[in-house]
C-alpha cells in the first residue's frame, strides 16, 4: 500500500465530496442521469444471470474515478491475487484464507482434501437417502437437526431455506443454534427420536452453545429410549478436532473435517454445508459451489470498473467515510431470501468491525457499518417510512428474483417486482411537496439493485460469493483484517468466567466485576432460588 498516495487520494475524495454536496444540483441523483446519457451503460454489469445496477448511487464521475484510484493505491488487485494464492493474509492468526478453494473443483490446483471431503459428503448423503445408513432401530433417517452457531448455522440455514423448492421430500432439515434451551426444546417436540440424525457443527468442538445443545440432544435420545450403545448412530460431526468428536461418541466415518484456512462465516461451502446437501441433494450442492466459483472468477479477472464486489465495496466506503452513513439496509424482495440480512450481518459486521489496522495501528476514521433489513414488502410497512422521510442517511441494497419458482402466481410475483422497482424509483424521485408539508419526501436517496434471473443453487452461490468478496475488498480499503474475530472470542471467555459464578453460593467473591455486574448476578441467583423453592 502506498500510504502517501492513499492519503492524497482520500483528501481529493473529501474535496470532491464537499464540492459535490454543495453544488447547485444539491446531490440530486436524477440530475446525475440528466448530465450523463451513458450512465446506465457505465453503471450496470451482467454476470451469469445476475444484473447489477448502481446507477442510482449518489456518485458522480469524478468521485467514481477517484475511488478506483484509491483501490489501486490500496493494492486491492494484489490483495485479491494474494488471497487466491493462499498467502497468509489473516495476519493475526498467521493463516491462509482459502474459502475460494472449496468451490474450485476442476482446476489443477484443486485441493485433494476438498475433493476427498466432497466424495465423503456424496457417499454420506446417498447412504442416508437410500436407507443404507439408518438409526439405532434400523429406521430410515427422516429428520436432520443441525446444531451449530454463527457460521456453522447462518449460512447453511439461509441456503436450505432459500432453496426450499429444491428440497428432497423424504428428509426434513432443521437448525438449532441458540443456547436458550427453548430453541432445542421446540425443535425436539416436532421430531421422532428414532428417525432423527443430529449434526454437531463446531470447528473447535468446544463452542459452549453448540456443545450444550449437543449434550442436551444426547440426553433427550436416552430419555426417549435410545440405548446408550446405539446413540452414536444418531450423530455426525463437522470439526477440526476429530478426537473431541470421537470422545463425544461420534463414529469415525461420520466425522467431517474443517480446516484452519476456512473461517466460520465463510464455511458453508465446506462440510459445514452437509445439511444443505442432505436437504437439496448432492448435485444441487455442487451447483451452489459452481455458482460461487463463477463469482470468484469474476472477482479475480474483471477490471476494477467492471468488478461487482469492488464497486459494491467502494460505494459502502464512499457513503461511510464521506456521508457518515452508519448502516446499510439490505432488502431482498423474495421471501426465500428472508434470512439473507441475518446471514449478511455476521459476514459483514464480524469481518469489518475492527479498530486496528493489519499492522496493529489504531484505525483512523470509521470501519464497518450496521447491516439490517428484512424481506420486501414487509419492510415497506415497518421501516420504509424512515427510508423515505427520515433524517438518517441510509444506503439501500435491493435484491429481486425476476422469474419465480414453478407454481407461483406470476401476476402476484409481478406486483412484488413492481414494489421493488417502485421503491427504488420513489426514493430518488421524492415527493415534491412544500418542505413543511408532512407529505414531502426529499428524494435523492441512493440504492443499488441486484436482479437474479431465477433463484436456483447456481445463482444463489454467485450472490453469496459476490458479497463475500465485497467484504474482503472493503477490508483492503480500510486496511483491516477481515478474517479474525477476537472480539467474539473475548466475549466467549468472559461468559465462561461469569458462568463459574453461578456455581457459587452468594455473590461474587471478587471485586473484579463492576457494581452493575455484581448486582445482576445477585438478583439472578436470588430469583432462581426463589423459583426453585416455589416448585
Amino acid at each position: 500500500m502506498d500510504n502517501k498516495k492513499v492519503a492524497n487520494i482520500r483528501e481529493s475524495l473529501f474535496k470532491a465530496h464537499q464540492k459535490f454536496a454543495t453544488s447547485t444540483s444539491k446531490t440530486n441523483i436524477e440530475e446525475l442521469f440528466a448530465a450523463d446519457p451513458e450512465r446506465i451503460s457505465s453503471h450496470t454489469i451482467d454476470i451469469h444471470q445476475i444484473h447489477f445496477d448502481y446507477s442510482k448511487a449518489l456518485l458522480n464521475a469524478e468521485s467514481r474515478e477517484l475511488l478506483f484510484e484509491l483501490c489501486k493505491a490500496c493494492g486491492i488487485e494484489d490483495a485479491i491475487k494474494s488471497m487466491f494464492a493462499g498467502e497468509k493474509i489473516n495476519t493475526s492468526e498467521n493463516r491462509s484464507v482459502l474459502h475460494t478453494a472449496l468451490r474450485d473443483l476442476h482446476s489443477r490446483e484443486s485441493k485433494p482434501e476438498v475433493l476427498d471431503t466432497l466424495n465423503k459428503i456424496e457417499n454420506f448423503v446417498s447412504s442416508v437417502r437410500e436407507g443404507r445408513r439408518t438409526s439405532s432401530d434400523n429406521k430410515k433417517i427422516e429428520t436432520v437437526v443441525n446444531i451449530g452457531i454463527g457460521g456453522s448455522d447462518l449460512g447453511p440455514a439461509l441456503v436450505v431455506d432459500a432453496l426450499n423448492q429444491f428440497h428432497e421430500k423424504d428428509i426434513d432439515v432443521r437448525f438449532v443454534s441458540n443456547l436458550d434451551p427453548s430453541h432445542l426444546k421446540r425443535t425436539l417436540q416436532l421430531v421422532d427420536p428414532q428417525t432423527t440424525l443430529f449434526i454437531i457443527a463446531s470447528k473447535s468442538f468446544s463452542t459452549l452453545e453448540t456443545l450444550a445443545n449437543a449434550n442436551a440432544a444426547k440426553t433427550w435420545l436416552l430419555e426417549k429410549g435410545i440405548k446408550s450403545v446405539s446413540v452414536s448412530k444418531h450423530f455426525a460431526a463437522i470439526t477440526n478436532n476429530p478426537g473431541f468428536a470421537s470422545d463425544f461418541g461420534v463414529e469415525g466415518d461420520c466425522i467431517f473435517p474443517m480446516w484452519d484456512w476456512v473461517g466460520g462465516r465463510f464455511s458453508l461451502w465446506s462440510a459445514i454445508g452437509l445439511p444443505i446437501a442432505l436437504a437439496v441433494g448432492y448435485k444441487n450442492f455442487l451447483d451452489l459451489l459452481c455458482g460461487a466459483h463463477a463469482a470468484d472468477m469474476h472477482f479475480y479477472e474483471a477490471p476494477l470498473d467492471k468488478n461487482i464486489p469492488v464497486i459494491m465495496a467502494i460505494l459502502t466506503y464512499w457513503y461511510r467515510e464521506y456521508f457518515q452513513a452508519g448502516s446499510t439496509a439490505v432488502i431482498p424482495y423474495s421471501q426465500d431470501l428472508a434470512l439473507f440480512p441475518s446471514y449478511l450481518q455476521q459476514l459483514s459486521m464480524e469481518s469489518l468491525g475492527k479498530s486496528v489496522t493489519r499492522d496493529g495501528e489504531e484505525v483512523k476514521g470509521k470501519t464497518g457499518d450496521v447491516i439490517w433489513g428484512s424481506s420486501g414488502t414487509n419492510g415497506q410497512h415497518s421501516y420504509f417510512q424512515l427510508l423515505h422521510q427520515g433524517t438518517e442517511f441510509i444506503p439501500i441494497e435491493f435484491i429481486a428474483v425476476v422469474n419465480p419458482a414453478p407454481g407461483i402466481d406470476t401476476d402476484q410475483h409481478s406486483k412484488l417486482l413492481a414494489n421493488c422497482i417502485g421503491q427504488s424509483f420513489a426514493l430518488i424521485r421524492g415527493n415534491n411537496q412544500n418542505k413543511n408539508s408532512s407529505r414531502h419526501s426529499p428524494g435523492s436517496r441512493p440504492s443499488n439493485t441486484l436482479l437474479l434471473y431465477q433463484l436456483d443453487p447456481f445463482s444463489l452461490g454467485s450472490l453469496l460469493a459476490l458479497y463475500e468478496h465485497k467484504i474482503f475488498a472493503l477490508s483492503v480499503l480500510w486496511d483491516i483484517n477481515a478474517f479474525d474475530q477476537w472480539g467474539v472470542e473475548f466475549g466467549k471467555e468472559t461468559a465462561k468466567e461469569i458462568y463459574k459464578e453461578f456455581e457459587k453460593e452468594g455473590g461474587p467473591e471478587t471485586d473484579e466485576y463492576d457494581q452493575s455486574t455484581q448486582e445482576l448476578l445477585k438478583i439472578i441467583k436470588k430469583w432462581s432460588s426463589k423459583k426453585k423453592n416455589e416448585a
